[in-house]
């Protein structure tokens, strides 16, 4: 979807100015929107728990859901950290930061335990995106007191709990108008979230997938990460006491983990090319119908539907590098139709695609749909 070429009332420019402004409104304690290379992020003082209540309060995100912390290139990490920095962190950050990789590591017992819903890990980041990097660059932490460049933002995405993340800064306008100033970046390069890795437990678990896949952690890290169905599989067969045993602790909750989560206005199922056809020959003559496949079924719903106005086919990316960039906000596009239902066809089952799939899964299971 192009950039619809105005800008949002709230919007700062991302001049010296702008971003000087935009450092003394988070050292104060404020809020603000800021892009990112995944996603918008809401972001406060990391050290301020009074500011991270306050996202906790605009999101109305659950107070034990943790957000995560991002850091300039140059932040001092051991600031953050409790302990030394596991080697296969700093073999992560050397291969993937700036970038889309968030580490989960133990978090240092003066950071406020705010930003990690009460537990003892923290997450970490560094934005690839230039104006996150010049905003995290000019920040100075509680009060501009410290060093500029050693505060941490803390920024879960700038949208209500739940909802698909923006990915322009009209989209954070949509959700919390004038509320909040936000930083206009333009459009958001991947457009879902990051990958988020857990290395606080003694060994690699990828939690959430994302832009930096598990076979490109692999490498760097000499081994496959643990993934969510392996984890939940040494759950389910050695019991929790087993899999604490090993881990020292259950997994982090973090960020986007949620089983509904990701969510439009707009109910959405996830089906196969057939179920999707046979979807669109049950529905009602007069119910607004989108359908996102890719060139293959688009094409054959378009040869079927074409002449019906109700029924509307997209035809999405056929790679899913492409497909991550347009889909929030073709999502947040459909929300402003008249469309009642959205019928996404199911992506496939490959690493290259796990991320969309992930999200995409989070994001039907807030309607539960089925067809009879």
């Amino acid at each position: 979807m192009p950039d619809s070429g105005c800008c949002p009332p709230t919007a700062l420019p991302v001049d010296e100015s702008g971003i000087a402004h935009a450092a003394h409104l988070l050292e104060r304690g404020e809020l603000l929107a800021f892009p990112t290379e995944t996603v918008y992020g809401l972001g406060a003082d990391a050290e301020n728990p009074a500011a991270i209540a306050r996202i906790y309060a605009a999101k109305g995100r659950p107070l034990n859901h943790p957000v995560i912390v991002h850091l300039a290139p140059d932040a001092d990490l051991a600031y953050w950290v409790s302990g030394a920095l596991p080697l296969s962190a700093r073999a992560l950050i050397d291969a993937f930061w700036p970038g889309p990789l968030t580490l989960i590591l133990s978090r240092a017992a003066h950071i406020p335990d705010a930003v990690s819903g009460g537990q003892s890990s923290i997450g970490l980041r560094c934005p690839a995106h230039p104006v996150a990097q010049a905003l995290l660059s000019a920040f100075r932490g509680p009060g501009g007191k410290r060093k500029r460049g050693q505060g941490g933002v803390a920024a879960p995405s700038a949208n209500r709990f739940g909802r698909v993340s923006p990915t322009r800064a009209q989209h954070v306008y949509d959700e919390f108008g004038v509320t909040v100033p936000v930083l206009d970046g333009g459009a958001c390069a991947v457009g879902i979230e990051s990958t988020i890795l857990d290395l606080s437990r003694g060994f690699p678990a990828l939690l959430r997938p994302g832009g930096i896949s598990a076979e490109q952690l692999a490498e760097v890290l000499g081994e496959m990460p643990q993934l969510p169905m392996q984890l939940n599989a040494v759950h389910a067969k050695e019991g929790k006491e087993a899999l604490h045993a090993k881990s020292g602790e259950s997994a982090p909750r973090v960020s986007g983990t949620l089983r509904a989560h990701y969510a439009p206005r707009i109910p959405l199922a996830l089906f196969t090319a057939d179920e999707i056809m046979h979807a669109l020959r049950m529905r009602t003559q007069d119910q607004p119908v989108v359908v996102i496949a890719r060139a293959r079924l688009a094409e054959r719903c378009a040869m079927q539907w074409a002449q019906c106005a109700k029924v509307r086919i997209i035809a999405a990316a056929e790679e899913p590098h492409a497909y991550a960039h347009e889909l929030y906000s073709l999502l947040r596009t459909l929300e402003n139709t008249d469309a009642e239902r959205i019928l996404i066809e199911q992506l496939p089952a490959e690493p290259e695609w796990a991320a969309l799939n992930d999200r995409l899964g989070r994001a039907a299971a807030a309607f539960n749909l089925s067809e009879s």
